[in-house]
C-alpha cells in the first residue's frame, strides 16, 4: 500500500510497517503477527517505515552478522521516532505521530535487557511465543510503560490463527507445523530463543492448506525448527502411544527422550499429499536423525512430495560433530545419504556447514571438504562460526579459531562446493522436468519465464505457445504464473537450468504419463 494516506483516513491505532530477518519461520511468524494485529484493529500496512505509526522488526539471533543488521535498522527507526516533528516538517515522515518500535523474534528473547536499555530506542520487546500479547503491550506504551513479554511456552503453536499472507498473489506459501527444538546442539541458540518442541494438530494444518488451495497456492513448504521431529499427541488414545520408542535414522542418537509418540511427520505428509494431489509439498529444516525408512519411502511413492531433502551436516569430521553434540558420525551421515539415494536415486540434497567451530583443526576442516565432494550437494548454506551466549559451546569451549582462519576455510569450502555442484545440474541435461512457473526471468523478462523443478532447481525457458495437456481445448497458449510446464533441459550452469517448454499440464497428469511411459519401456524390453 502507499504510505501517502490522508491523516483522516488513518485508524487511530496506526499503520504497520514490518521487516523480517532470518529464516522462513520468521516470515511465517510475521504473517501470524499481522493476523493478530488485524483482529485488534491494526488493519493497514505501509511499504516504508516513514509512513508508519507502528514499526515491527522480526529478528534472527543465529549469527552475529544478522544481529548487526538489526541494530543498524533500529538506529534508523530511533531517528524517525526521536526527530519525528522535524522529519514531518521536511517531508521525510508521513506518520501522524511518532512511531512505536517493536522488536520481535529471537533477538527479542536473547537480548531483551540490552534492547530495552538502548536509549529509548525500542518500545516493545516480544518473543516468538508471546505474539498474542502484542496489542496489550502496545497499549502499555501509551501509558508510558515499556512493553515486554519474552516468556517461552510449552504449548503455543498459533494453530487457531489464519496467517495474513505477505505475498498476496503468490503461488507458494509457508505453513508452520511445529515450533521449538529439543536437540541442544552445542553451537545453537535456537532452543533458548524458541523453546521446546511442540507440534500443531494435523487437522489444523489440513484446514490451513485447504484454504491455501482455494486461494490458488500450488506449493506449500512445511516449516519447523526441527520439522521432521513433528509429533502430534493431541489425538485419541489409539493415536498416542506412551513409552513407544521414537524411531531414529539408523545409527543416529538423540539426547532427548520422547515421552509420547503420536502422529509423526510421515503421517502428516501422507495425509497432505493424499488430500491435495495437485499441490506440491516441501519441508524445512529437518535434522538428519529423524529420517526413518517410512519417510524416505513415502517421498519416493508420492508424486507431489518434492524429491529434495535438506540434510544439515554442519561438519564432515566425526570429532567436530561430537563436540557439536549432533548425535552422529561422518560415516553414519554418509550411510544415510547412500540409503536415501538408493531408495530415491534422483533425490536432491542440500546442507548446512559451519567453518571454524571451537577447536577445529586443519585435518578436521579437510574432512568437511572431502564430505562435500563425496556427497555432491545441490545447494549448501555455509557460514563462519559465530559464538552465541547461553549455548553449550559458550559454557564449555573456547572460540579459538582466528577469524582470518575461519574466513579462509569458508572460502575453501565454497570452492569445494562449487566444484561438485555442477555435476548435480549437469546430470539433469536431457531430462524432462515439471516446472512450477514463478514469474518472468529477470535476465530476459519479456521473453522468458522461470520456476522451480521438483528437485528445487531454478529452470528458465522461452515462453512460447505450447499445447495444454489437460484442457478440453486443442489449442496452445503461453504459460503464466502458477502453471505446471513440462520442460526438456538443454543447458546447465552451477546455479540454474535452461530448457524448452513442451506442454502445460497438471501435477498428477505429468507423473501418471511418466509412469505409463516407464511401464511401456519396461514391457518392450
Amino acid at each position: 500500500m502507499s504510505s501517502h494516506i490522508p491523516a483522516s483516513e488513518v485508524y487511530s491505532k496506526g499503520r504497520i510497517y514490518h521487516e523480517t530477518y532470518g529464516c522462513q519461520m520468521n516470515i511465517n511468524d510475521m504473517e501470524i503477527v499481522l493476523s493478530i494485529m488485524k483482529n485488534a484493529g491494526y488493519s493497514e500496512t505501509v511499504d516504508v517505515p516513514e509512513g508508519a505509526e507502528v514499526i515491527f522488526i522480526n529478528t534472527c539471533a543465529i549469527r552475529d552478522n544478522a544481529e548487526q543488521k538489526v541494530w543498524q535498522r533500529l538506529n534508523y527507526f530511533w531517528f524517525l521516532k526521536r526527530h519525528w516533528k522535524s522529519n514531518v516538517a521536511t517531508g521525510r515522515s508521513q506518520s501522524v505521530r511518532p512511531p512505536k518500535v517493536v522488536v520481535l523474534g529471537c533477538m527479542a528473547e536473547r537480548l531483551k535487557d540490552k534492547i530495552l536499555d538502548s536509549d529509548k530506542m525500542v518500545d516493545v520487546v516480544c518473543g516468538p511465543d508471546a505474539y498474542r500479547d502484542l496489542p496489550r503491550l502496545l497499549e502499555e506504551v501509551d501509558y508510558g510503560q515499556k512493553g515486554i513479554n519474552t516468556l517461552l511456552s510449552l504449548e503455543e503453536t498459533y494453530a487457531d490463527i489464519s496467517p495474513v499472507r505477505i505475498s498476496k498473489n503468490s503461488i507458494s506459501a509457508f505453513v508452520s507445523v511445529m515450533r521449538g527444538c529439543n536437540n541442544m546442539c552445542s553451537f545453537c541458540i535456537v532452543p533458548f530463543t524458541r523453546g521446546r518442541e511442540r507440534s500443531r494438530p494435523v487437522e489444523s494444518i489440513v484446514r490451513e492448506v485447504a484454504e491455501l488451495s482455494k486461494e490458488g497456492v500450488k506449493e506449500v513448504t512445511l516449516l519447523g525448527q526441527n520439522v521432521n521431529s513433528y509429533n502430534d499427541t493431541s489425538g485419541d488414545e489409539n493415536e498416542v502411544e506412551a513409552g513407544t520408542n521414537w524411531r531414529l535414522s539408523e545409527g543416529f542418537s538423540s539426547m532427548c527422550k520422547v515421552k509420547k509418540v503420536g502422529l509423526r511427520f510421515a503421517d502428516l505428509l501422507d495425509r497432505l499429499s493424499t488430500e491435495f494431489p495437485e499441490m506440491r509439498f516441501r519441508y524445512t529444516s529437518p535434522h538428519p536423525k529423524d529420517f526413518p525408512d517410512e519417510l524416505i519411502y513415502l517421498m519416493r511413492d508420492r508424486h507431489n512430495i518434492c524429491k529434495y531433502i535438506h540434510l544439515p551436516a554442519q561438519s564432515g569430521s566425526s570429532t567436530v560433530l561430537e563436540r557439536m553434540r549432533r548425535g552422529y558420525t561422518r560415516e553414519v551421515y554418509l550411510e544415510l545419504v547412500q540409503k536415501i539415494r538408493r531408495i530415491v536415486p534422483d533425490m536432491g540434497i542440500s546442507s548446512d556447514f559451519i567453518c571454524g567451530f571451537c577447536g577445529e583443526t586443519e585435518d578436521e576442516h579437510a574432512d568437511t571438504l572431502s564430505l562435500v565432494k563425496a556427497v555432491g550437494y545441490d545447494m549448501a548454506y555455509m557460514f563462519a562460526y559465530s559464538m552465541r551466549e547461553k549455548t553449550h559451546a559458550n559454557r564449555n569451549y573456547s572460540d579459538d579459531v582466528p577469524e582470518e582462519v575461519k574466513q579462509r576455510r569458508l572460502t575453501e569450502l565454497i570452492e569445494a562446493f562449487r566444484g561438485s555442484t555442477g555435476q548435480c545440474y549437469d546430470s539433469q541435461l536431457g531430462s524432462l522436468q515439471l516446472v512450477l512457473v514463478e514469474g518472468p526471468n529477470k535476465r530476459a523478462p519479456d521473453t522468458e519465464l522461470i520456476g522451480k523443478s521438483d528437485r528445487g532447481h531454478r529452470v528458465s525457458f522461452v515462453n512460447v505457445p505450447v499445447p495444454q495437456r489437460d484442457c478440453n481445448s486443442n489449442g496452445s497458449r503461453k504459460a503464466t504464473v502458477g502453471d505446471y510446464v513440462e520442460v526438456r533441459i538443454l543447458k546447465s550452469s552451477r546455479a540454474s537450468l535452461f530448457g524448452e517448454a513442451l506442454a502445460i499440464t497438471k501435477l498428477s497428469s505429468f507423473y501418471n504419463t511418466e509412469y505409463e511411459e516407464a511401464v511401456a519401456c519396461g514391457s518392450r524390453s
